[in-house]
């Protein structure tokens, strides 16, 4: 198995039993290619409710829904967000579906169990009571709680299934997995009539034949009594999924790096123009495609980073980021259309300027113009938020615009995907990915980011732009700095900035997340008219602001009535 891909061995068996139909459904999905890793294999099992007659269409909807449309979802989102959009959207279905048919008895009501394995990693999603449980050793756990309510002797009801409300709460739980873990997914005409210590027992005798093993359990439940569907699905992990830092490197490293390019040569398909930037990490290139004629910016990694899989990891991410997000103000990375025989990708031609060459030729520019910069970058910024991703290292550097003033962000070799954090990489993260000037206070502290740090390197942009300063003096160096610093009032710096912007520039960089702006859209409202729930003060007076000036004026203003006065007394 390539690195990072789990690995299982499934057995199967379902059966009516006494009943006239089955209405169970179940399954496993193991994606071929890249979904393997990005995605992980998807299990599940679901019981239509018996009452309805259109309880096999629901348990099979059910289980279809969430093997088949977990795989759209985007790579960037975690295993909970994409699933939970997909049973929510499966249950509103089987609900609607209920309500056309305009009898209870008739509607489409299923429980269900799933599970997704993935970076050695399993992810529960249950309703109803349907089960799922984990065999490790001698040691059998239920992974999953019935959603039943009992009425009395020998009488209980579901309190919570698929298709009986338009909105359905959905259990979630993870659980590290080990190598020879056993899933046991079981409907309750099984789990009902057998013991935990049967089922182990019974996949103990089958000696890895996991469908023996399955319909031994399922023949039991019969022989105990069942006069239930009898379904039973096993699923015994051979690799979690999880990589090491050696196989991981190598598949890293599966493309050799590209060999030192000058202009006029012809390499992949494209003929070098001229070199258009360069540093100890990356070379970047003009350059034109030989077949289609397209001007192109063709990037490469360095060679003294050939053994670094921290920064291996960061170049692939790049493009695997710039290809995911897609936004007019965010530069394009594009999807390669040869083989590829070296590590490099490119991304479309943008010819402008960084913003930091921007804000050094216009100094102190109109508050219009900083607004209109600003609202392009945001737009960027909520393109990367709307994938579940943070850019981590907005600043003027990463930030072009053109001569039309179109603003563009680019370098995304710091960003993070949410799904990354489940990927379970060895290669170990910088501590501080971004630039210390616009990193957020969280990061200094150890803590994880989300999207109000990407808002924070934002609104410290906004600040610079229209003051020249940074808004604690300098960027923060550690936990100390972090509880030293305190905020320098825009207008302290620039007496012309109207206490409402200064106050929104606070907001977005508050040194709490939970004090800061919570939303892009809303930074960019409060940099337009004031907001009052802000509580910005009044005006600070000269004497507040400057208070030199102000007693050379009133100095002045004292010598020039003494004179007068003594004028006065003169006559």
């Amino acid at each position: 198995m390539q690195p990072g891909r789990p690995s299982v061995s499934v057995g199967q068996h379902s059966a009516a039993g006494l009943k006239a139909r089955n209405d169970d459904s179940f399954g496993v999905l193991i994606p071929a290619g890249p979904d393997l890793a990005s995605k992980g294999i998807a299990m599940a099992i679901a019981d239509g409710m018996s009452s309805s007659e259109a309880a096999k269409a629901a348990s099979e909807t059910c289980v279809k829904s969430f093997l088949e449309d977990y795989y759209a979802t985007h790579e960037s989102w975690t295993v909970k967000k994409s699933v939970g959009l997909v049973l929510q959207a499966a249950n509103n279905w089987l609900y609607a579906q209920g309500q056309r048919l305009h009898q209870s008895d008739r509607g489409m009501v299923t429980t269900f169990s799933g599970l997704v394995l993935k970076s050695g990693t399993a992810h529960i999603f249950h309703a109803g009571d349907t089960r799922i449980a984990l065999l490790r050793g001698k040691t059998y756990e239920p992974l999953t709680h019935d959603h039943r309510v009992h009425a009395g002797r020998d009488r209980a009801y579901l309190s919570r299934a698929f298709g009986i409300n338009p909105d359905i709460e959905i259990d979630y739980r993870s659980e590290t997995v080990e190598k020879g873990d056993v899933f046991v997914f079981t409907s309750d005409g099984v789990h009902e009539h057998v013991t935990p210590a049967e089922i182990s027992r019974s996949i103990a005798a089958a000696a890895g034949d996991l469908d023996a093993a399955a319909r031994a359990i399922a023949d039991l439940a019969l022989k105990n009594g069942s006069d239930d569907n009898l379904t039973c699905q096993i699923v015994r992990v051979d690799d979690p999924g999880t990589a090491d830092a050696a196989s991981h490197l190598a598949a890293l490293t599966a493309l050799p790096f590209p060999p030192d390019l000058e202009p006029g040569m012809t390499f992949e398909g494209y003929n070098i123009v001229r070199e258009l930037h360069t540093s100890k990490r990356t070379q970047v290139y003009l350059a034109r495609d030989t077949a289609s004629g397209k001007v192109v910016v063709l990037k490469t990694p360095s060679v003294n980073f050939e053994d670094d899989a921290t920064y291996l990891e960061m170049f692939t991410r790049e493009e695997w980021i710039g290809r995911l997000v897609a936004s007019p103000h965010v530069l394009s990375v594009l999807t390669p259309e040869r083989t590829r025989r070296f590590l490099y990708y490119t991304t479309e031609y943008f010819d402008g300027q960084t913003l930091r060459q921007w804000m050094t030729g216009n100094p102190k520019p109109e508050p219009a113009t900083v607004l209109a910069i600003l609202e392009q970058i945001a737009k960027g910024l909520r393109a990367f938020h709307r994938k579940d991703v943070l850019h981590q290292d907005i600043k003027p550097e990463n930030v072009m615009i053109d001569r039309a003033g179109v603003v563009k962000i680019i370098d995304f070799g710091s960003s993070r995907a949410a799904s990354q954090l489940e990927s379970g990489s060895p290669v170990e993260a910088p501590d501080l990915v971004g630039t210390i000037d616009y990193t957020a206070p969280e990061y200094h502290l150890g803590e994880l980011g989300s999207n109000r740090s990407d808002i924070y390197s934002l609104g410290v942009i906004a600040y610079e732009m229209l003051t020249g300063k940074l808004p604690y003096g300098r960027g923060f160096t550690g936990p100390r700095d972090v509880a030293k610093r305190e905020y320098i009032p825009a207008r302290v710096v620039r007496d012309d900035i109207p206490a409402w912007v200064d106050a929104a520039l606070a907001q977005a960089v508050a040194k709490k997340p939970s004090e800061r702006t919570e939303v892009l859209s809303a930074f960019i409202e409060n940099m337009k008219q004031p907001n009052s729930a802000l509580g910005y003060e009044r005006p600070l007076a000269l004497a507040e602001r400057n208070p030199l000036t102000f007693w050379k004026i009133l100095s002045v203003a004292l010598l020039l009535s003494n004179i007068a006065l003594l004028v006065l007394l003169s006559r």
